[in-house]
């Protein structure tokens, strides 16, 4: 966490993009929207006071590189001073890039994670479990779903097929049925940044992590950019009961995204991200490392049908909102006891990476060891409020 210089969490073209992120500023005591650019780091919140503002523009990438803004300071400089262990409290440092967007998730939309999820639910959060049950659902199922277009007449003969086995599921439902699954993973303001500890539930005894693209979305329902997150999961929670997702989602610090928000411009575009390909790391104080990669390519439903699902005459969200795209990455390899799977251990280091959107770095701490939130929306409003930002 400390060895993290811009060399290692930009995207591979460096900042050709147009990235865009937040900053907190102890002289100010608030967050800065910022732009990332080769000579600095620029506060660019006079123009754009948030970051869903700049979202609402016409040509997001076109209006911020029209702000030449106020330099904060050097990458390098900022990503030294971000990790909570021996923080100068004077001194800025790097926050999630999202601030009123509505943290929103898409889970099994990949065919891999949709028959772990099934597994999970069968094993009832018991990962001794898991095994066995994993090979009786692929017997029935299959492993390879991934030209199963949900909701298709193929579909919908499957489903007849195992619920006639009793081998349904509501895992299966919004893997193969025509409604995707999205669900709220995290309060407004509550995500942290690269550099950050993220947190699981101190209770949690079977977990992993989820690397995901996450799409930044307008009010409108107009795609602007994208990000990574880290989704992470919990698989005893919401294997003894789906509803149990807020237990298994929502804690303090477990919605991880960044470094920066990519906007889409004539270097990035959603055809990059429905070709883009994640890789992910965890490195453990034991030595453990376990490697796995998540695909966009692979994608059960489309980016843009994922959105349409959210957003519409049905729900609206006024300041936008982020959505994570769900993962293939599910998690076999054993970390301690055979059979057992992989669970996470105090201090592992999680490395998300794609090739356009760099690196998000996060230390995996029980929640209630990571830094509390504190700063909700009424503290930024009265932040902005102050220096005069709101109009």
């Amino acid at each position: 966490m400390k060895s993290l210089t811009a060399a290692s969490i930009l995207p591979e073209d460096g900042t050709a993009g147009t990235l865009v992120g937040r900053v907190w500023l102890p002289s100010v005591s608030g967050p800065a929207v910022v732009a990332v650019r080769g000579d600095g780091v620029f506060d660019v919140t006079s123009a754009f006071p948030i970051v869903s503002t700049l979202a609402e523009q016409a040509d997001p990438a076109g209006s911020l590189r029209g702000v030449a803004g106020t330099r904060v300071g050097s990458l390098d400089e900022i990503l030294a001073n971000t990790p909570p262990d021996g923080r100068d409290v004077g001194k800025p440092w790097l926050l999630a890039p999202l601030d009123l967007q509505v943290l929103k998730a898409a889970g099994v939309t990949f065919v891999v994670s949709m028959l772990e999820r099934v597994i999970e639910e069968r094993a009832r959060g018991n990962p001794s479990s898991a095994a066995a049950i994993r090979q009786e659902v692929v017997r029935l199922v299959g492993d390879d779903l991934s030209k199963l277009r949900p909701g298709s007449p193929e579909a919908m003969h499957l489903k007849d097929v195992l619920i006639s086995q009793q081998a349904w599921s509501q895992y299966l439902e919004v893997g193969i049925g025509p409604d995707a699954e999205v669900f709220t993973k995290a309060p407004v303001l509550s995500s942290v940044g690269t550099g950050m500890d993220a947190g699981l539930h101190p209770k949690s005894t079977w977990n992993n992590p989820e690397p995901e693209v996450v799409l930044v979305v307008s009010s409108s329902g107009r795609i602007v950019g994208a990000t990574l997150g880290n989704d992470v999961n919990l698989r005893d929670f919401e294997g003894r009961s789906a509803l149990l997702l807020s237990k298994a989602k929502d804690n303090n610090a477990s919605c991880a995204v960044g470094p920066f928000v990519r906007l889409f411009d004539k270097t990035f575009s959603l055809d990059d991200v429905r070709k883009m390909d994640l890789t992910m790391t965890v490195t453990g104080d034991d030595g453990f490392v376990l490697d796995g990669h998540s695909s966009i390519s692979k994608i059960s439903r489309d980016p843009e049908d994922l959105v349409s699902q959210t957003v519409g005459p049905v729900h609206q969200y006024p300041d936008g909102f982020a959505l994570f795209l769900g993962t293939m990455f599910a998690p076999v390899k054993d970390r301690d006891t055979p059979g057992q799977g992989f669970t996470h251990k105090r201090n592992d280091i999680v490395t998300i990476q794609a090739a356009k959107l760099g690196k998000l770095v996060n230390r995996m701490r029980s929640s209630d060891e990571c830094e509390a939130w504190t700063f909700g929306i009424s503290a930024m409003m009265k932040s902005l409020a102050t220096r005069n930002y709101l109009r």
